[in-house]
């Protein structure tokens, strides 16, 4: 691996490992070190949300994939991390553990059609490491970082099933339950109705928490008609017996790299952890990443 700089949680470099899709990270939701797998290596993504810290976002799918060569850098990723001097030497001590590996990355990795094979493969390879079962090493959780928008397709069901038996989980955004936040956020033309639907389908077929980031545009948090519309959503979700976990509510932790950056400003730590209180007051559990 190419580089040997220190990590830390304010800098997720794709490129920190001098690989095409693999890269390390200090997670601070996950609480250690998360193998980032990107399947999205070319920058494209079907959403652009206003938060992004990919540079030079464009809007597209997933390009092919070298399986072979994704293999190959999992596996050596995944070699220095466990029995090399990974840990001492590029993770800050007390998060010197491996929590995940994470398929996240510079767009929306189910746009790959070869995802349910990215999967399969993924599960080799940690059942090769001891990282699955009641192997001799602690799992590891293989996550998914998604917005959701195919978790209905044929191709992505099949890869959310194969995720179930890998001790996985998916975390699905939900920045707004309106559909004029989606397109300010989010900036697409898809409705909170159908989102809760793609929700239905990724909850029923593997474990699956709401991620959503919530942060200060033009100086002003979410309002107060957003902030409504949100609990009302998590209210629904309880009410109709979606199997969701629970919110992953964070805040703006590293720079957005897209145009409307200079709008944005990260929440106070304690204007979180109030929303995270009135969402569990609303009958789910909250997780707070400021």
């Amino acid at each position: 691996m190419a580089r040997t700089a220190p990590l830390e949680t304010r800098n997720h470099d794709r490129n920190s490992a001098g690989m095409t899709y693999v890269y390390p990270v200090v997670s601070r939701r996950a609480g250690g070190v998360s193998v980032g797998v990107n399947l999205n290596p070319n920058n494209a993504c079907n959403w652009a949300c206003v938060y992004c810290q990919v540079p030079d976002l464009v809007r597209g799918t997933a390009p092919e994939i070298d399986l072979v060569q994704l293999e190959s850098e999992l596996r050596a990723m995944l070699t220095a991390i466990l029995h090399g001097d990974f840990m001492q030497t590029r993770v800050p001590e007390g998060a010197r553990r491996l929590n995940d590996i994470a398929l996240s990355g510079n767009g929306e990795p189910t746009s790959s059609r070869v995802f349910p094979k990215v999967i399969a493969l993924i599960g080799q390879v940690m059942a090769d490491f001891g990282l699955v079962g009641s192997n001799e090493r602690e799992p590891a959780k293989l996550v998914l970082i998604t917005n959701g928008t195919l978790a209905d397709r044929p191709y992505v069901r099949e890869g959310l099933k194969q995720m179930a038996t890998l001790n996985g989980e998916v975390w699905f955004k939900l920045d707004s339950a309106t559909a004029a936040g989606m397109r300010v956020i989010n900036q697409t033309r898809i409705t909170p109705e159908k989102q809760l639907a793609r929700l239905a389908v990724a909850a029923a077929l593997c474990p699956t928490w709401l991620q959503t980031c919530v942060f200060a545009l033009d100086g002003h948090p979410p309002s107060t008609a957003e902030q409504e519309a949100y609990l009302a959503l998590v209210r629904r979700i309880l009410s109709e017996g979606m199997p969701v976990r629970g919110v992953l509510l964070y805040g703006l932790a590293r720079p957005s790299m897209q145009p409307q950056a200079a709008r944005l400003s990260a929440l106070p730590a304690a204007w979180l952890e109030g929303f995270a209180e009135r969402i569990r007051d609303a009958g789910l559990e909250a997780k707070v990443s400021p």
